[in-house]
C-alpha cells in the first residue's frame, strides 16, 4: 500500500528535481498529512468526485493564493522588517525589489506580482542614461529568472508609453525569458499606437505581453489593480485568499437532467457546495492561520485585509453547453451555433448573479462577495476545456471565435481568458493585429492574448513555457515547465487553430 511516507521518499530521491523544488514538494506533502478545514459530507464527495476543485492548495491554508504586495509604497517608505530604508535612486529601487520578492509569499512559493515595474521604476530614472538603464535592467530582468524560476511570476506595463517600457520590451526579445510573464495595461487614448506595435513584435518573439482592457479592469476594481498569475485581476494592497473552482461538464454529468433541471436544481446546488469549500479555507487562512495579523507585509501595511476577496472559477463550459444541446436533440455546438452560444451566455450570466449575491466572509475587497473568474485550467483537466474557451482544434475564424468568447468577459472581473494562435503572417501585418486588439477591446474583450505559432514559447494558459525547455525534460529549471509538459502532452495546447492575420481583418468590428 502506498502511504505518505512513500511520496516523501520518492520526492525525496527522485533527481529530477532542484533543491528548492523539493523543498517545496516536501513543504505540501506535510501540510498534506493534515485534516482538510471541515465542510459538509456532500461538499467532501463533490470534492473527491473532483465536481468542485480546490485546485490543491493544500490541507491547511497559511498564506493567501494570490497576493500583490503595495511595492509603490514601500520602495517611499522602507520597511523596518527587512531594515531597508526608502530607496534613493535606481540601484537601491532594484536591490530593494529583488530583497521583498524574496520575502513574498504566494501558492506557488514564488511572488506571482513583480508590480507594474516601469511605473514603479520611472521615479528613479531621470538622471540615467539610456546605455545605463538597460545594463541595470538587463541584470535585474536576468535575476528575475534565475531566482524566481516560474511562470507565474507576473509584471504589468502601464498604458502610457516611457523609456522603462520600451526598455523592458526590448530585453524580452533580446532575453526570450520565460520569468516575468507580463501584462500591458491598454487605454484607448493614451496607449499609442507605436507602444502597441513594439509589443506586438515583442509577442512575435517570445509571446509576451498579454493585452488587458484598462477602461474594464478600472471600472470593475479601480484604478490600483494588477493582473497576476495567469489572467488573474486583483487589487494592489490585496489579492485572493483562495481560488475554487466549479467543473461545469462535471456538473451536467452529475445532474442527469436537461437544461431546465440544469437551471432549477443542479447548478443551485453545486454552486453552493463551491463556495462552502471556498468559505471553509477562507476561515482558516483568516482565524487559524493568522495570516493577516501575523505577517510583517500586513503588519507594515503593504497588504490590507479589506482589499482581499477570493476567486469562484468556473471551468468547462463548453462541455457543458455540449451534453446539453444533445440531451435537448440538438447537434449545435459551442462556437458554432447561435443556440450554443446563447445557452453558454445563459449559464455564465446565472453563475456571475448567483456569486454577486451569495456572501463570503473576508472580502471586503469585493462588497463581502467573491469575485467570478474564468479559470484557466492545470494540467490534470483531462477531456474538459478551460473557462470559457473554444475547445482547442474545434475554433472557428478569427472573427466567429473573438464574437462567440467576448460577450462572456464583463461577467469576470477577476480574469477570463481565449488564447488566439497566428501564423507568420501576423509578423509581416503588426499593423493589423493592432487593429484587432483594440477592435476585440471595444467589442467588450477584457484580456487579448496571442502566441506566434513558430517561435520557441508556447502558451499553456495564461503561462508560457519553451519548446526548448520541454525536450529537456525530465529536468526542468522551471516549476511551472512541468505543468507544461503535462498540459502539452494531455490537453494538446501545442495544437490549437493557427489563424491567418491579414491587413483587411484588421477589426472584429470592422468585419461586423
Amino acid at each position: 500500500m502506498f502511504t505518505p511516507l512513500d511520496d516523501i521518499r520518492a520526492m525525496v530521491t527522485n533527481p529530477k528535481y532542484t533543491y528548492r523544488q523539493r523543498v517545496a514538494g516536501l513543504a505540501n506533502l506535510a501540510e498534506n498529512l493534515l485534516d482538510p478545514p471541515t465542510v459538509s459530507d456532500e461538499c467532501t464527495s463533490a470534492l473527491e468526485k473532483r465536481i468542485i476543485c480546490d485546485m490543491y492548495e493544500g490541507n491547511a491554508p497559511y498564506r493567501p493564493r494570490y497576493l500583490l504586495p503595495d511595492y509603490d509604497r514601500v520602495l517611499t517608505q522602507g520597511s523596518a522588517f527587512l531594515e531597508l530604508p526608502p530607496a534613493q535612486n535606481l540601484d537601491d529601487a532594484l536591490a530593494f525589489l529583488l530583497i521583498m520578492y524574496s520575502q513574498t509569499p504566494s501558492i506557488t512559493g514564488y511572488p506571482v506580482y513583480f508590480g507594474d515595474l516601469d511605473t514603479l521604476l520611472l521615479p528613479y530614472v531621470d538622471h540615467v542614461s539610456d546605455e545605463d538603464l538597460y545594463a541595470k535592467l538587463k541584470r535585474f530582468w536576468i535575476s528575475l529568472d534565475r531566482m524566481f524560476p516560474d511562470a507565474f511570476a507576473h509584471t504589468n506595463l502601464s498604458p502610457v508609453y516611457n523609456r522603462v517600457a520600451r526598455t523592458i520590451l526590448a530585453l524580452e526579445r533580446e532575453l526570450l525569458q520565460v520569468v516575468p510573464n507580463i501584462s500591458l495595461k491598454v487605454e484607448p487614448i493614451l496607449t499609442s499606437n507605436e507602444y502597441l506595435l513594439d509589443a506586438v513584435s515583442t509577442v512575435f518573439a517570445c509571446g509576451k505581453p498579454h493585452f488587458i482592457n484598462d477602461e474594464m479592469m478600472q471600472a470593475d476594481l479601480g484604478h490600483d489593480y494588477a493582473a497576476v498569475s495567469c489572467y488573474n485581476s486583483l487589487k494592489i494592497g490585496g489579492g485572493s485568499h483562495t481560488l475554487v473552482r466549479i467543473n461545469l461538464k462535471e456538473t451536467v454529468l452529475a445532474g442527469g437532467g436537461g437544461v431546465d433541471e440544469f437551471f432549477a436544481t443542479t447548478l443551485p446546488h453545486y454552486l453552493e457546495l463551491t463556495a462552502e469549500l471556498m468559505e471553509s479555507r477562507i476561515k482558516f487562512l483568516v482565524e487559524e492561520s493568522h495570516f493577516y495579523t501575523s505577517h510583517w507585509l500586513a503588519q507594515e501595511g503593504l497588504l490590507s485585509l479589506d482589499r482581499f476577496s477570493a476567486m469562484f472559477g468556473i471551468f468547462g463550459l463548453a462541455e457543458a453547453v455540449n451534453i446539453l444541446m444533445e440531451r435537448e436533440g440538438s447537434s449545435d455546438t459551442y462556437g458554432h451555433s447561435a443556440k450554443a452560444d446563447d445557452l453558454s451566455y445563459r449559464i455564465t450570466s446565472t453563475i456571475a448573479a448567483w456569486v454577486a449575491n451569495r456572501p463570503m466572509p473576508y472580502c471586503e475587497g469585493n462588497d463581502g462577495r467573491a469575485m467570478l473568474h474564468s479559470q484557466s485550467g492545470i494540467d490534470l483537466d483531462l477531456g474538459v476545456t478551460a473557462g470559457t474557451r473554444i475547445p482547442i482544434g474545434s475554433e472557428p475564424p478569427l472573427f466567429e471565435h473573438l464574437k462567440t468568447v467576448s460577450r462572456h468577459h464583463h461577467l469576470f472581473a477577476s480574469g477570463i481568458s481565449d488564447v488566439l494562435s497566428f501564423d507568420d503572417t501576423a509578423v509581416k501585418n503588426p499593423q493589423a493585429v493592432v487593429d484587432v486588439i483594440r477592435g476585440a477591446f471595444k467589442d467588450g474583450m477584457r484580456d487579448f492574448t496571442f502566441n506566434l505559432d513558430s517561435n520557441d514559447f508556447i502558451r499553456i494558459t495564461g503561462y508560457l513555457v519553451r519548446k526548448s525547455d520541454l525536450a529537456k525534460m525530465p529536468s526542468a529549471r522551471h516549476a511551472s515547465t512541468y505543468l507544461g509538459a503535462g498540459s502539452v502532452a494531455d490537453s494538446h495546447v501545442d495544437q490549437r487553430i493557427v489563424k491567418r492575420v491579414m491587413s483587411h481583418e484588421s477589426s472584429p468590428r470592422a468585419s461586423s
